[in-house]
């Protein structure tokens, strides 16, 4: 008598009585559902390839084109676009393409570290009269008054009284540099500091929140562990939005004449630069311009992205 393979064991199928295996993928982290939903907004996945590539150009680019920004041609000014200057030249010869890649640099450089200053501000601030009910009248009066107060000429003040005293101490660029960052982010933290204030008093109602107060949970770890991850969202998404932000106020000051010298040619200064060429070489304005435009926009487009993946309110939407 030979021996007869188990059917149920060689071709998957149930035994009798037994209960039928369910196959169930793995379950995600946080972290890895967030970028599933994100990987799946279109517009989000746009922006951010465009903004890598903005990154791109304005980092790797000058290694591949290392025409010199500063060098001058007056022979060849108010070129064309062409296969010798893609982008064109300017009024006293200099090609428009390395003008707009090393000043990439820096209002992207602005832009993030104007980012840092105004999310660590608004958050600090934020959770602070969110939580602590004896400081909420104080910082949100604050918060009022910076609202309050007309942005453009209070950083036109600012820069006057003390571009001088920064520029002597650092140096001409790195103290306009940090003026730059300080003002526009010392400027701009209110409406996030609003927002977060906002999530964390309905955060506090909550009863994982309550649970861990009953279990006499110190504030510092309950802020850390249980609030400050669930306000992420809001927080990042004014990241986004505070980047482009600051790459629109240093173009404007750049335009007004307040940004930094003529030899750190910004897309800002660029474009001051260029308005009086316009009819001209109107490649010189096109060039800053549009990637102004899509900077902003594309990070606009992150922001949305994010939201939409870190919301579970909104995620399936």
């Amino acid at each position: 008598m030979t021996d007869r393979p188990n059917v149920a064991a060689t071709s998957g199928a149930t035994p009798a009585g037994a209960a039928p295996a369910i196959l169930t993928d793995a379950p995600r982290s946080q972290w890895a559902d967030a970028w599933y939903q994100f990987r799946h907004h279109r517009g989000a996945m746009a922006g951010m390839f465009c903004f890598v590539a903005i990154i791109l150009f304005v980092t790797v680019g000058p290694y591949i084109w290392t025409v010199d920004p500063g060098a001058l041609d007056t022979r060849n000014r108010f070129t064309a676009p062409s296969l010798a200057h893609p982008m064109g030249t300017m009024q006293l010869g200099q090609d428009v393409m390395a003008q707009v890649m090393f000043g990439g640099r820096i209002s992207l450089a602005v832009g993030l570290v104007a980012m840092v200053i105004t999310l660590l501000l608004g958050t600090l601030i934020g959770v602070l009269a969110g939580f602590f009910k004896s400081l909420d009248g104080i910082l949100m009066r604050l918060t009022d008054l910076f609202l309050a107060l007309p942005v453009l000429p209070l950083l036109l003040v600012i820069i006057m009284l003390f571009r001088e005293p920064l520029s002597q101490r650092f140096g001409t660029e790195a103290g306009i540099f940090i003026l730059m960052v300080s003002v526009i982010g010392l400027t701009s933290w209110m409406p996030v500091a609003r927002i977060v204030r906002g999530d964390i008093l309905a955060l506090k109602e909550r009863e994982f929140i309550l649970a861990a107060r009953s279990i006499g949970t110190p504030s510092r770890r309950l802020i850390l562990r249980h609030i400050l991850p669930n306000v992420l969202s809001p927080i990042m998404v004014s990241g986004t939005l505070a980047v482009a932000n600051a790459i629109i106020t240093e173009s404007a000051l750049s335009y007004l004449g307040l940004g930094f010298p003529s030899d750190f040619p910004t897309w800002g200064k660029i474009l001051i630069d260029a308005v009086q060429y316009t009819e001209r070489a109107p490649w010189m304005v096109i060039a800053p311009g549009v990637l102004i435009s899509l900077t902003v926009l594309s990070v606009n487009y992150m922001g949305d992205g994010m939201r939409d993946a870190l919301d579970p309110r909104i995620r399936g939407r």
